[in-house]
């Protein structure tokens, strides 16, 4: 259920927060990690923040609780992928069904293309 490799406990806490998902996969990718249900891309940990894919149907909520989206970097912005409130990502009942409904949402599969800024070239999904 976890990624292999280096010890991040703020990763392992949100993967003991989903055991109810079922097939949930975890892979070291982008200085972070990308969680996986079965074979959808749903949602990212990095920098001990997680964040969940959304859509024009959920991202609002994400907004209401002040929860801006995924920016690794000053000059790259993914607008699909949303922090999960501290609230939510306390209950792991609440939790995992966010989790659900992120795996649901469109463009299933790839996780986004975050350039390394080494003169990385962005891949169009």
């Amino acid at each position: 259920m976890s990624a292999k490799g280096k010890e991040d406990s703020f990763r392992d806490f949100v993967l003991d927060q989903l055991p109810a998902l079922g097939d949930i996969r975890c892979r070291a990718m982008f200085g972070g990690y990308g969680l996986y249900l079965g074979e959808d891309f749903f949602g990212i940990v990095y920098d001990g923040r997680l964040y969940f894919k959304t859509d024009g149907g959920t991202r609002g909520k994400y907004e209401r609780s002040g929860m801006g989206p995924f920016a690794p970097s000053e000059t790259q912005v993914l607008k699909n992928y949303f922090e999960v409130p501290g609230e939510v990502l306390e209950d792991a009942e609440e939790l995992t069904a966010w989790a659900r409904e992120a795996a649901a949402r469109k463009g299933k599969g790839k996780p986004p293309a975050v350039p390394s800024g080494r003169g990385s070239r962005r891949r169009r999904p």
